[in-house]
Order: structure tokens, then sequence, then C-alpha cells
């Protein structure tokens, strides 16, 4: 028994074991046989790629649960990865997710079909339609919240707030759907998704325990129950997008199960992100009374001109350039995606100073834009720090000049990725938060229940997906601005 678990071990360094090539980037495999750095990685991972990056430079690969990745950290060369669909593949990383996550099964060629569906519905008046349908249903969430004479605060975590919030009035706006001729209520939905959101880190990388897998088959159940009736029909409540990704699953035949997992999906993918990212906006604005002035000062400006123009001002294409630096300032500190190919033929990475490296075929390549550009202290002074204006010139203007090596940069702050990794919704995004930044700061009274409370701290184990979320919550206090 003692030889046959001798021979076990020895065939598996054996098969995972590898040695640095010629023309390779700096391998570093890590003390343990197959696992080599995942669980450091897992854990931090912001805080293991910047140790390597101090170890091997911008570009090295690492030994994670018996998979070679490398890590791309010069933003000068991003261009290289992101350009090359030949050599390197988007899908079948992004395949193994959907399986790990919400056990989904589709063709390859489906996911730029419905990214083609996904732009037809999100610009021009299809967009003003979903603002003009998320304003009406993110002010009538926020209304119910609290009445009409309340003179009294009420207390809730800044996060829940804004999560909660956000997550009910998109999922109205974008999914609706009936049981028996009554509406969903969205509440049930979001508090399900909460759960399965809890348990997505774990899905992703394959390490949940037993228990919790039976938690998140029960969850997906019941997810997967509550949006069955999501744009089945036209008059199922949902959004024109909706039906036609529906419609688009259907004739490209596939069954009615895989087609509720993604819809799913299609619900992490637009609600998953938003919540967070106001929670984190609002934090750094109460949390830093200039900038909260100075947001509050450009609503109260642009609310003069919509009285005087007639131009809403949750108008797309109203100008809030003070707001636009805060908000991308805020995404700058807490989106923290990873932009994940597969190699699927042998390639060379050419960097932008002229090095080159040797990819091999089976590996993937990963660029974290969350430690560069957008922690890099040469390109942003104190990069640790909360700056509302960062993105401002100091004539008021868009400031997109930021450097590295004394060379431009095309990518300065990724929070939307990139490529075929950049997010289609991004400007129904924009609109959405600043809409709900709008309603809590103007028709609320809304400030720290601590007026000395500091931001909380990042849950570095998200690291990789998407917007970061906090450990633990920021108190906050709230009520009608009217009964003031």
């Amino acid at each position: 028994m003692i030889w046959t678990i001798l021979l076990l071990v020895l065939l598996i360094f054996i098969l995972t074991n590898r040695w640095r090539c010629k023309g390779e980037p700096p391998l570093d495999k890590g003390a343990i046989p197959w696992l080599g750095h995942a669980l450091e990685f897992g854990k931090d991972a912001s805080k293991f790629i910047n140790r390597m990056k101090m170890k091997h430079g911008d570009v090295f690969t690492v030994r994670v649960a018996g998979r070679y990745v490398t890590m791309l950290l010069d933003p000068h060369s991003y261009d290289t990865v992101l350009g090359d669909s030949d050599s390197l593949d988007f899908t079948r990383y992004a395949q193994v997710l959907m399986d790990r996550i919400f056990r989904l099964r589709l063709p390859y060629s489906q996911q730029a079909k419905s990214n083609e569906i996904m732009k037809r519905h999100f610009v021009g008046m299809n967009l003003a339609t979903l603002n003009s349908a998320m304003s009406r249903n993110l002010r009538a969430l926020m209304k119910a919240k609290t009445t009409q004479n309340q003179k009294d605060w009420k207390e809730e975590g800044l996060f829940n707030f804004s999560y909660s919030l956000l997550f009910r009035a998109g999922y109205l706006t974008l999914f609706g759907g009936k049981q028996n001729n009554n509406p969903i209520d969205p509440l049930s939905v979001y508090e399900e998704y909460k759960k399965f959101d809890g348990l997505l880190v774990k899905m992703a990388r394959g390490t949940l325990r037993q228990e919790e897998k039976k938690t998140a088959q029960s969850v997906q159940n019941k997810l997967w129950e509550l949006l069955a009736p999501a744009g089945l029909t036209d008059d199922s409540g949902s959004s024109p997008w909706l039906h036609a990704y529906r419609q688009f699953l259907q004739e490209d035949g596939t069954d009615a199960e895989m087609q509720n997992r993604a819809i799913l999906m299609q619900l992490w993918a637009t609600q998953g992100n938003v919540g967070p990212a106001a929670f984190w906006l609002l934090g750094f604005l109460l949390t830093n009374p200039e900038a909260l002035m100075a947001v509050k000062r450009e609503f109260s400006q642009n609310t003069q001109m919509e009285t005087t123009t007639g131009t809403p001002l949750m108008d797309s294409q109203v100008n809030t350039p003070v707001f636009d630096s805060a908000l991308e300032e805020a995404l700058r500190l807490t989106a923290g995606p990873f932009i994940t190919r597969e190699v699927v033929r042998e390639k060379t990475l050419c960097m932008a100073d002229g090095r080159r490296y040797l990819l091999r075929k089976g590996d993937r390549v990963c660029l974290f834009p969350y430690v560069s550009p957008q922690m890099d202290p040469e390109i942003y002074h104190e990069p640790q720090k909360y700056k509302y204006d960062r993105f401002l010139r100091e004539d008021g203007s868009v400031k997109k000049d930021f450097y590295k090596g004394g060379k431009r940069l095309k990518y300065y702050t990724m929070p939307w990725g990139a490529g075929t990794n950049g997010c289609v919704g991004k400007q129904f995004a924009i609109n959405t938060i600043r809409q709900f930044v709008y309603m809590a700061l103007t028709d609320y009274d809304l400030e720290l229940c601590d007026p000395n409370a500091q931001m909380p701290e990042i849950n570095t184990s998200r690291y990789g997906f998407g917007m970061l979320q906090p450990e633990g919550d920021l108190p906050v206090r709230y009520k009608p601005r009217n009964t003031h």
C-alpha cells in the first residue's frame, strides 16, 4: 500500500513538474508539489502577485493547482495579449468557469452572438428606455424604504443598502418575471442570490466543502426556479434584451434547463458588480467630506440646468466630470478582475520594450490590472489613497494622460476589462450608479453613524472576480430630506 502511494506521488510529480526552458519567463513553482502557490494565491492574489513581481519583474510563470499561469503586469504590453485571438483563447477558460459556477454548458459560438444581442439593446434609444425604467424602479424602491413623514433616522449597513437596492432595481428593469400571473418578489431573488454570491469564489475554484456543495446546489435550484419565467413571453415583465436572449437560446436548440442556467449567469453578469461599485463610491464620498461636497455641488448645478433646459439630469449625455472622476477613482481602488487567456498554440510574447518570451501551449496567461496600472506607484502618486479629482485637470476637464517609464499609457485603469473581456453594459452601469448616488445624496439626509468611521477592508479572497467586496460593512443612517 505504501509503495502504491509513493508511486502515485512520484507519478504526479513527474507529470506536473517542469523546468524553465530557454526564452521562457522566470518560473516559480512553489514548494508544494502540484498545488504550487495555490493557497497563497487564493488567500490574497494581490499580495502574492506583488511579491512575485518584486522577485521576478513584470513577467513570470507560477504553478497554481497543477496549472502554469504566466502573469503579465506591464500595461504597455497588454495589447500583445488582448489583440491575439489566434494563439490565445478567451472562451475555453470562460467555459470552465461557466461549468463550475453555473453548471452551464453552451457552445463556444453562442458567446459572440449573445454579446451582439446585448450590444443592440444597450445603446441609443434602447439604452434611454432602460435608463428611464431603472430610474423609476430605483425611486420606487428607495421611497418604500422610508415612510412619507418619517423624521427619525433609519440605520443600515451601506453595503447592504446599496447592493440590495441596485440589485432589486436591476432585476425589475431587466428580468422581471411572473409565477401564476403574480410578479416575483425581487427581494426573494436577492436573498437567494446573496447566498449564491457568498459561495461563488469557492465554486469557481472548486474548493467547496461537502456541506457547502449541498447549499450551493439548493440555492442554484431555487434561483433557476425563480428565473424560469424571465424573458419567456412579451408580457413576462422582462426587458426586450432578455426576451431576445431567451429567444436566441430557444432557436439555437438550448433546452429549458440550460436556458434557466444561462439566465442566472446573465443575472450575475448584470447585477453582481453594480451594487458593490456604488457602495465603494458612496463610502469614499461619505468618508471624504471634500469629495462629497464637490459631487453634491455638481449635482446641484446640473439640477438647476435641468430646470432651465428641460434635459434630464440622469441623461447619459449630461456632463458630470466631477462625479465621473470620483467614480473612476473608486473603481481604480476596488475593481480587481483577472483577464485570462488559454494558450492554444505556442506564442512569442513581444513586450513593448523589446523583450521576448515564449509561452507554452496549454498554459494560461493572465493580466491583473489591479496591480498595474491601477495600484502602480509609478503611475499614481499615493495609489492607496482616494483622491476624487485624480482624473480631472486643473481646469476641470477630464485627465487621460498617465505615464509609466516616461511613456503615455493606453490602459491607465481597467475596471471595465478590455478586448473580449470588455463590459458591454458599461454605459448602463455608469448611468445606474449615477442615478443611485444622485437620489441618495439629494432626496435623503445620508451620513455615517460614526463621523470618524473608516472604510472597511477589502475581502482579499475575491480578487479576480470583478468588483471587490468589503470585510464587514459601513454603518450609515438616513431619512427623507423633505422632513428635515
